[in-house]
């Protein structure tokens, strides 16, 4: 079982992985990859070609998650994502097309640039499970008192694992 993210060489980071976690993140990253694919534009020719979206707010909650509102206007805020949300999509495939790159079992090592996109990419996975595992504050306590057999505890161990990768790696970078 990896032991975490260490520091590497020239502000970049290291890490050891199994064939079955990798398998488990490449996994992961490609249905995040799935999620962002880009959004639907305008019928505006020069609405597509500069990447202007829909305002709509996402109705599935992992995309709402992801794509959070910037203002509590919900006019402001539709304003806003029509003229963001392209981006940030491609920024989230950019990171995930880079960790699924890099990812691979034995020792990975990452430039400080890869684990930056790595950073983004895996709080990308714990947000889409957190929000589809409805995860709160104490989601500690409810993995003690869940029992093996529970269907939700591979998903929970998933999301403490991720958790504990996310941190190592930040830890790593600090």
């Amino acid at each position: 079982m990896s032991s975490g993210f260490a520091a590497g060489r020239g502000g970049g980071v290291t890490a050891r992985f199994d064939a079955a976690e990798i398998t488990v993140l490449r996994s992961l990253v490609s249905q995040i990859l799935d999620l962002v694919e880009p959004g639907a534009t305008g019928d505006d020719p020069l609405e597509r070609a500069l990447g202007i979206g829909s305002p709509e707010r996402p109705t599935d909650p992992v995309l709402a998650r992801l794509f959070p509102a910037a203002y509590a206007d919900d006019e402001l805020s539709a304003e806003f994502r029509r003229y963001t949300e392209a981006t940030l999509r491609d920024g989230k495939r950019s990171d995930a097309q880079t960790m699924l790159e890099t990812a691979a079992p034995g020792r990975v090592e990452l430039t400080a640039e890869q684990a930056q996109a790595w950073m983004r990419a895996l709080n990308d996975v714990r947000l889409a499970l957190g929000t589809r595992l409805e995860v709160t504050e104490e989601v500690h306590d409810e993995i003690a008192g869940m029992g093996e057999d529970d269907p939700r505890y591979p998903a929970y161990v998933t999301y403490d694992w991720l958790t504990y990768l996310q941190d190592s790696l930040v830890r790593a970078l600090w």
